[in-house]
């Protein structure tokens, strides 16, 4: 089996010795850990720091957005386009942009980059032959994707990758993949598996709603497991000095938020669960500074967070709060929740504690509902969740139904990991 087929970089020299050893579990992950600040060294810090021997040759375009960053939190479209070195042509921007200017279901279009003249291309909602289309009119012969992912199945730049790992295939184009942290570790998967018939852009294929895994990994994963009858011509450029157990604070690396409701890394460690409440007529804390920390709606009081912090659910706590959303739900009107404070996270569970949320707030506010489209069905993946709280299921009981698919994915997942720790 070639290096290329394996998915990891093998360009020779620093590069193609640091992949190989990072993609181990031990070695020279552990040599590179260090004290402190600065250890993990990103994809792109790789590929830059060998000249972008990868690249040479390759009219190149990057899937990007403010996340492409580099230690000294340049962007990485900004380092590359002066440099002779690579011939980067063209940018493509996901939701909210390549610059990041577009807010939660919007994108920039196309226009051209004012910073470097580079023509960016729009990727967002598209797919399939249209998006190939787009990489046969860019002129280029790579993709490169580098994006932070939240580690949520329905954080969508997951679904972009493997909407441009697709089209790259169709287009005849090669795909690269510079990896980033997972931001709330690689340890473990976590939830549903989704239900092919409830694929959208919030979770195309059949992944845990909380993956556990780096945007690198889910590519071999992409590419090996859904893409297999067409596979894109696909390499990753691994990190360095990460872990699977790191939360993102253990890396060094700054933290740019990769969406406008992403503000902090604690907004991830606890988006995989508290996002469903996107499919009900609760608040999520859009439209104020803790979103999905803040959960709440009118005539909610005291109960809530009376009842979910009875659950004793490890190593989280539930403050009574009240707020008022400067946009999305309840905009401008004082509403009653909850405030998730997470107090241990090493142990905390986000989409246990997510489904606890939901079971509770239905039993103590008689004005709870499902969003009228169901769109928790597609969160979830599946209708399970939804009709077992309905028919008075607990928390228990609805974390128990998923667990035969949830195993399935975990030992299927392991195949493709690259990380120790």
């Amino acid at each position: 089996m070639s290096l290329s087929r394996r998915g990891v970089l093998a360009a020779g020299g620093a590069v193609g010795a640091l992949a190989a050893t990072a993609a181990g579990t031990g070695g020279a992950a552990a040599a590179v850990r260090g004290p402190g600040r600065g250890r993990v060294r990103t994809g792109f810090d790789r590929l830059a720091a060998d000249g972008y021997r990868l690249l040479r040759g390759q009219k190149v375009g990057v899937v990007t957005n403010p996340t492409g960053i580099t230690a000294d939190v340049r962007h990485i479209v900004d380092v590359m386009h002066p440099d002779d070195r690579v011939n980067l042509t063209a940018v493509f921007g996901p939701e909210h942009g390549f610059r990041g200017t577009a807010q939660a279901g919007g994108s920039e279009g196309r226009y051209d980059d004012p910073a470097t003249g580079l023509p960016v291309y729009d990727t967002y909602l598209k797919s399939g032959q249209p998006l190939a289309d787009i990489f046969t009119a860019s002129g280029v012969d790579t993709v490169v994707f580098d994006i932070q992912d939240a580690g949520a199945r329905f954080y969508t730049y997951i679904w972009t990758l493997y909407d441009c790992m697709e089209a790259a295939a169709l287009a005849g184009k090669r795909l690269v993949v510079l990896d980033r942290p997972n931001p709330v570790t690689g340890r473990v998967a976590l939830g549903p598996v989704l239900d092919p018939a409830f694929a959208t852009f919030v979770g195309r294929r059949e992944i845990a709603q909380a993956h556990g895994m780096t945007v690198a990994e889910l590519a071999l994963f992409f590419n090996a497991e859904f893409l297999h009858e067409n596979p894109v011509r696909l390499e990753v450029v691994t990190m360095s000095g990460w872990r699977r157990s790191d939360f993102f604070d253990d890396t060094g690396l700054p933290w740019v938020p990769p969406s406008p409701n992403m503000p902090t890394p604690e907004t991830a460690l606890v988006y995989s669960g508290t996002c469903l409440f996107e499919g009900t007529n609760l608040s999520e804390g859009r439209g104020t500074t803790r979103p999905f920390e803040l959960l709440g709606a009118e005539g909610i009081d005291h109960r809530w967070a009376a009842a979910v912090n009875v659950l004793g659910l490890p190593g989280v706590a539930f403050r009574e709060a009240y707020f008022a959303p400067t946009f999305s739900k309840f905009q401008g009107k004082t509403v009653g929740g909850v405030q998730v404070h997470v107090q241990d996270r090493e142990v905390f569970d986000p989409v246990r504690t997510g489904i606890a949320l939901l079971v509770t707030a239905k039993r103590t506010w008689s004005g709870f509902a499902w969003r009228p489209d169901n769109w928790i069905d597609k969160l979830t993946g599946n209708t399970r969740v939804r009709t077992m709280i309905d028919a008075g299921a607990d928390t228990d009981e609805v974390v128990q139904a998923w667990q035969r698919d949830l195993s399935a994915f975990r030992a299927k997942r392991r195949r493709y990991l690259r990380y120790g720790g």
